[in-house]
C-alpha cells in the first residue's frame, strides 16, 4: 500500500486528462477564493493602510539588508516554525499538519502529472512521501481537534461540535483520511468500498479548495504578511506610537495585576 501509486491504478478508468483537469480546477479554486476573501474581508486595503500608517509613524529608515534580514527572520521564525504559538502542543500539532499538507500536495501533483499513467512505474519515494503526508495531517489535525482546540480544552465544548470557521479543518482531515482509507481498499482490491471512499476524498477535497471564501484556507497567506509587517514595525520604531501591553501596569507599578492570555 504504501509504495503503491494510487493515482496509477486509477487511471484505468478515469482519464488521465480527467485528473490533471481537476488538479488544476483545485488550483483556480483557491486562487478566485483567496482574491474573494481579500476583497470581501477588506483584508488587503488594511494592510496597505496599516503600513502607511506605520510608515508615517517610523523613526528610522529601514535600510534593504535589515529587511532582508526580517525577510529571513519571517520565514524562518513565523512561516515554517509556527513561532507564533505560545503552547508548544499547538505548535507541534500545527507543524505536523502544515507540513503533511505540503507533502501530500506536492506529491498528487508529482504522481498525477508525472506518473498516473496505467503502465507506468513510480519510485516508491512519492507514494510513501503522499502516505507519510496524510498520515501527518491525520495525526496532528485528530490531535488539535479533540484535545487541543480552545472551545473543547479550555471551555468545554464538546469536541464534535462545528462551526463555520473549522469548515477548513473538517474538510482537510476528511480529504486525507478518505485518500488513506482509498489507497488501503484499492491495494486489499475491494473495488466497491475503493470507489466509495475515492469519491468522498474527492468530495472532501472540492470542500476543502472550493471553500477557501468560507474556511481558514486563505489565513495562511495573510500570517507571513502580518508577520512581517509586526517585525518592521519594531525594526523601524513604528510601534514606540502603539499603547502598552495587558500586562504594562503591573509592570511599570500602576497597582492593576492583570493575567497574561492563554494561548491554545
Amino acid at each position: 500500500m504504501l509504495l503503491n501509486n494510487p493515482f496509477n491504478d486509477i487511471a484505468v478508468t478515469i482519464p488521465l486528462a480527467a485528473m490533471k483537469t481537476f488538479v488544476v480546477v483545485m488550483i483556480i479554486l483557491v486562487i478566485v477564493g483567496t482574491i474573494f476573501d481579500v476583497i470581501h474581508k477588506k483584508s488587503a486595503k488594511y494592510f496597505f493602510e496599516n503600513m502607511k500608517k506605520s510608515k508615517s509613524d517610523s523613526i528610522h529608515e529601514v535600510g534593504g539588508g535589515e529587511k532582508f534580514k526580517i525577510v529571513c527572520a519571517t520565514a524562518a521564525h513565523d512561516v515554517l516554525a509556527s513561532g507564533e504559538f505560545c503552547n508548544n502542543r499547538r505548535r507541534v500539532a500545527h507543524l505536523l499538519t502544515m507540513y503533511g499538507f505540503v507533502v501530500f500536495l506536492v506529491t498528487t501533483g508529482i504522481m498525477i502529472f508525472c506518473f498516473s499513467e496505467p503502465a507506468s512505474s513510480t519510485p516508491v519515494v512519492y507514494p510513501l512521501l503522499w502516505h507519510l503526508g496524510a498520515f501527518l495531517v491525520c495525526v496532528g489535525g485528530y490531535w488539535f481537534w479533540f484535545f487541543i482546540r480552545v472551545d473543547v480544552a479550555a471551555e468545554g465544548y464538546s469536541p464534535f461540535r462545528f462551526i463555520p470557521a473549522d469548515l477548513f479543518v473538517v474538510s482537510l482531515l476528511a480529504s486525507t483520511t478518505f485518500a488513506l482509507i482509498w489507497s488501503f481498499f484499492q491495494n486489499m482490491g475491494v473495488g466497491f468500498l475503493a470507489w466509495l471512499f475515492f469519491l468522498l476524498f474527492i468530495v472532501a477535497t472540492l470542500i476543502l479548495f472550493g471553500g477557501v471564501p468560507w474556511s481558514k484556507f486563505a489565513h495562511m497567506f495573510f500570517k507571513p504578511a502580518a508577520a512581517y509587517q509586526n517585525r518592521m514595525a519594531d525594526a523601524d520604531g513604528s510601534r514606540a506610537n502603539l499603547p502598552p501591553p495587558a500586562d504594562a501596569p503591573a509592570k511599570f507599578g500602576l497597582g492593576i495585576k492583570r493575567e497574561l492570555p492563554r494561548h491554545y
